[in-house]
């Protein structure tokens, strides 16, 4: 980190506590929170736009973000003082601008700090000037006819249009006004659930205030004087209790953005917006002159930086050496590592440019976006980061593995959601459409090999390093230490074990030299923590600010337990099978879970047309919606659609396994993918039931849905070649692609090498089931059963061979030979039993789904297997 930019971490971070916080009087407002009608008066005269005509103030939340912040400031780190850059020490005469004020006064702002705030809360929401002009007057009223206690935010997902860009938007679904848990992120039916009374209203707001103030107390006060670790630790908290309060309901606009959402894009923006004017040392009065008439928002004053990690599949599932021995507990290290080198990249970043957490809009999947200011010290700065980061991939996976760093100018203009004259799309449509170009650029140019000198490219010396100890025993390819592995093997390893034993993992400065890894990451040592007491939640570090993050990764306890244990959440990659030991099962054991065959399944699965969803799904194309400025995506809701994205994956999925698949292992599950392993028939059920929660999750949206491919294989398969295959598979369920569901095509899987829609998927899993009744039933034979696949195979070549069409009457012969052997039965029976099997074969399985039939006869097979074999013989 620059020393000049090391100096802006602390003034940073209050500028992003004020702009997180600014909204916090609508949490206190619709909680009926107790102020008595002075206290309210005054602060009404303080922070509210006073409108002549009518004589009332509007925007009174503005007058309770100043109430409540008094009320909270017990928990809060210091906000009065000597040192409160870039606030004025509370005893001077300009502590009217105090960070209190700041917050408070978004909508009626004076001071160039005031201005900022305001200036990022209204490019976080997407408003033109006169738009804003209007929303400042407007009374609250919603599009759902509920004012702001009753109104309960929408999903975004039930507006998402792609093909069907006249589809009605019918508003059905809301968010339940509840702590952030597994139970919560399910959209519930408006007509049973919003209140009709402000009364019922407010009291559900009480009760989640009331957890919010019992839940900060949580945060280790030590942890005050670390502002930006204490700050991360609230940017979780916030998420808990305001992922479901919707931050608009004036100006009739739609409740569809959270509080939390709308104050993490704010909080962002406004750091950055402060930051390239002090970093330019501009006149404030000259600021916010400029910014008050909006005649800079055509200034790049902003940088969005996104990572991208590379390499993910090679780095996991990479095989040599003794890979296979440690399959199970590798691949979960691994897998966890990649998240802990992409949160250490974000972290390397942001303390490179002295930005606080909360400048960090999105980070899942080997991905973060990052807002900051557009200025050539941050530019250099960025370079350096960029620098540290491949040495150390180079040093480590030699260039196997990496992450990029790209940088995008943008202005507040850019964040605009109506449309301008003459332009084909939405300003912020427009930006989101370059930052995804971007990202695709980043995957192209690793290590910008092309711009270093040979020395920087090469790895010299490599040869010598196993002189030694020779070849890592792990991967097979790397200089092994006295152990005879590489440091990056041993850590993956360490971390495959101390996942289940630990609930959190803590970045530090320096080695704490407890349950360290070996290898810090970009300059920065990774430890994991089971008992807070043991160490007195950590206050030694945090007062002497060694400790930079303090992560909880735990289970949730519970279908409706807050998600909040007092420190910051990551919510990485979920659940794994263990033994009663606590041991991570291995696979072999797993693959004897299910009945039938023993061998493992694999999903590989991911969002269909996520890209384009971003991009065009929210943009409100319709031809009534193109001049309405209350129409289209925004900062927030960009920010908030990531997340909630996300949030299946990594919350609701890793819950669900644990609660009802407890034998699925989780590789990957995060962003938009995921990855899982299991025993054979559980995953079919799971890939199932996914796909069903999955469409209750985006309120049965048909536009928006994921594509899986499985793929099975012995527990002894090289893991490398397992990754190879899910890949393969997800890839043909791609191709899924009927024309008339175009522009958004797939929503497939593929599964024992067949194609077929999730509906069919479905059939095929009840046919299966079926078959499996009428085998018992009968006593059909294992030979029987692989006659029925030569049969399929025929009905799908009868263009090739017209002989082929002779199929059904080699079934009705088969059939009849094979009820011919069976002693006791009369002919009615028989022909009775001929019937039933014809119409559930040849009726309703090949006549139907043709080739994809297979699948159904696949699981019916293979659930037989090491089962007692039917005695009775007969003719193949």
């Amino acid at each position: 980190m620059s020393k000049q930019l090391s100096n802006f971490i602390d003034p940073s971070a209050r500028v992003a506590l004020a702009a997180f916080l600014h909204d916090l009087g609508k949490f206190a407002q619709r909680a009926k929170i107790d102020v008595s009608d002075e206290l309210l008066e005054n602060n009404k005269q303080l922070y509210c736009p006073f409108h002549k005509e009518g004589g009332w103030f509007s925007h009174v939340h503005a007058a309770y973000t100043g109430i409540a912040m008094d009320e909270i400031e017990q928990f809060l780190p210091p906000l009065k003082g000597r040192d409160l850059a870039p606030f004025p020490d509370w005893g001077a005469k300009d502590s009217d601008d105090s960070l209190i004020n700041a917050a408070a006064q978004h909508h009626k702002p004076d001071t160039f700090l005031q201005w900022i705030i305001a200036t990022a809360d209204r490019v976080a929401s997407g408003f033109e000037r006169n738009e804003f002009e209007q929303y400042n007057k407007a009374k609250d009223e919603t599009p759902t006819g509920k004012n702001h206690y009753q109104a309960r935010q929408l999903t975004l997902f039930e507006q998402i249009r792609l093909a069907d860009k006249t589809r009605r938007q019918d508003y059905r679904y809301r968010y339940e006004l509840r702590p952030l848990c597994p139970s919560a992120l399910m959209p519930v039916l408006a007509k049973d659930y919003e209140p009709k009374d402000d009364a019922e209203a407010q009291e559900e707001y009480r009760q989640l205030w009331d957890g919010f103030i019992e839940d900060i107390e949580k945060i280790p006060s030590s942890h005050k004087d670390n502002l930006s670790l204490w700050l991360d630790h609230f940017e979780s908290l916030w998420a808990v209790y305001t992922h479901a309060i919707p931050s608009a309901t004036a100006f009739n606009i739609r409740p569809d953005v959270s509080l939390y959402d709308h104050s993490r894009a704010t909080a962002a923006l406004a750091v950055a917006l402060w930051r390239y004017h002090h970093e330019r040392e501009d006149t404030p009065e000259e600021v916010v002159q400029r910014i008050k008439n909006r005649d800079d928002w055509d200034e790049k004053k902003l940088l969005l930086v996104q990572g991208d990690f590379f390499g993910i599949q090679d780095f996991i599932f990479a095989t040599g050496g003794e890979t296979q021995k440690h399959a199970a507990k590798l691949l979960r290290g691994r897998s966890f590592y990649v998240s802990l080198l992409t949160e250490c990249a974000a972290l390397k970043v942001l303390d490179c440019l002295g930005l606080p957490t909360t400048s960090q809009i999105t980070n899942a999947a080997g991905k973060f976006l990052i807002v900051a200011p557009d200025t050539e010290a941050v530019r250099n700065a960025l370079d350096q980061a960029q620098i540290e980061m491949d040495k150390w991939f180079r040093t480590h996976t030699y260039g196997t593995a990496g992450i990029g760093l790209a940088a995008l100018p943008a202005c507040c203009n850019d964040f605009l959601k109506k449309k301008r004259e003459n332009a084909q799309k939405r300003p912020f449509q427009s930006l989101m459409k370059k930052l995804f170009e971007q990202l695709e650029e980043i995957k192209l140019q690793r290590f910008n090999l092309c711009d270093q000198s040979p020395d920087d490219a090469v790895f010299s010396g490599f040869l010598d390093e196993f002189k030694e100890h020779g070849v890592c025993r792990i991967d097979g390819h790397s200089p092994a230490q006295e152990n005879r592995m590489s440091d990056l093997a041993d850590d993956q390893i360490k971390t495959g074990e101390y996942l289940t034993k630990y609930k959190r993992f803590l970045i530090t400065k320096n080695d704490p030299h407890h349950n360290t890894l070996k290898l810090p990451i970009f300059g920065y040592y990774v430890s994991f923590s089971k008992n807070e007491n043991i160490t007195g939640k950590f206050g030694r570090l945090a007062t002497e600010g060694e400790l930079l993050r303090t992560f909880d990764f735990s289970m949730p306890q519970s279908d409706d337990a807050p998600l909040w244990n007092g420190y910051a959440r990551r919510h990485i990659n979920g659940y794994v099978p263990k033994n009663k030991t606590e041991e991570i099962k291995e696979f072999d054991t797993i693959a004897g879970e299910d009945e039938g065959e023993q061998a493992l399944m694999v999903i590989k699965g991911d969002i269909d047309n996520l890209g384009l969803i971003f991009q065009e799904g929210l943009d409100g194309t319709r031809q009534s919606d193109d001049s309405n400025p209350k129409e289209g995506l925004t900062f927030a809701k960009m920010a908030g659609l990531s997340r909630q994205i996300d949030a299946f994956f990594t919350i609701f999925l890793p819950y669900w396994c644990h609660k009802h698949y407890r034998n699925t292992y989780t590789v990957f599950a995060g962003g938009d993918d995921f990855f899982l392993i299991g025993p054979w028939h559980s995953q079919l059920k799971l890939a199932e039931d996914m796909q069903k929660q999955f469409e209750k999750y985006v309120t049965g949206n048909p536009e928006l849905h994921f594509s899986a491919g499985f793929y099975m294989i012995k527990s002894g398969g090289p893991i490398l070649y397992l990754a190879k295959q899910s890949e393969k598979a997800l890839e043909e369920a791609k191709r899924h692609n009927p024309q008339s569901t175009q522009p958004t095509p797939k929503n497939a899987v593929s599964c024992y090498g067949e194609r077929v829609n999730w509906c069919d998927f479905k059939e095929l899993m009840e046919k299966a089931n079926e078959l499996g009744k009428l085998t018992e039933k009968m006593k059909l034979s294992t030979g029987y059963l692989y006659s029925l696949l030569q049969f399929v195979d025929m009905e799908a070549k009868t263009s090739d061979k017209p002989e082929n069409a002779l199929w059904r009457s080699w079934f009705a012969y088969r059939t009849k030979r094979m009820l011919d052997r069976r002693r006791g039965m009369n002919g009615d029976e028989k022909q009775q039993w001929h019937n039933e099997l014809a119409k559930q074969i040849v009726d309703e399985g090949i006549d139907k789904h043709k080739q994809a039939y297979k699948i159904a006869l696949f699981i019916c097979l293979y659930k037989r297997r090491n089962k007692p074999h039917n005695k009775h013989r007969e003719e193949d």
